[in-house]
């Protein structure tokens, strides 16, 4: 199945979902693939490290430092990454509301990290944005 590009029938269909657990980004060195063994939900490579999305309480164990507490919804609908304008109408509806967001586009799927004290406030967002967007 192929990725939808329309933006109306991606706003329409998109189907934001909470995941329960809670996520932080950590920076380690380039090249220490060992961190892959804590099976991150999303790495990056940087210039000034390798970036990985990970479980809070996996971040902990790891005695990893972090930034700000996450959680991670999902947008159900399975977006093209040639997709335009699905990641602006995301941001707009959040922006209206005061919640940041970090956006990562999987193949399938778009993933919004929001600060975990906001998640469902950016969850009902979604919600009621997504017919007025369109």
């Amino acid at each position: 199945m192929t990725g939808i590009v329309d933006l109306d029938v991606l706003l329409r269909e998109m189907r934001p979902d909470l995941r329960p657990d809670e996520y932080v980004y950590c920076s380690v060195p380039t090249g220490d693939v060992a961190w892959l063994s804590l099976s991150p939900l999303g790495f990056f490579r940087e210039d000034e490290g390798l970036t990985l999305i990970l479980e809070r309480e996996t971040a902990d164990k790891a005695r990893l430092t972090y930034g700000p507490v996450m959680r991670c919804i999902t947008l159900t609908v399975h977006s093209a990454l040639e997709a335009v304008g699905l990641t602006a109408a995301v941001a707009v509806a959040l922006t209206r509301r005061g919640i940041s967001a970090n956006v990562v586009a999987a193949y399938h799927h778009d993933h919004i990290f929001v600060p975990a004290k906001d998640a469902e406030r950016a969850l009902a967002a979604l919600a009621e944005a997504t017919p007025v967007l369109t």
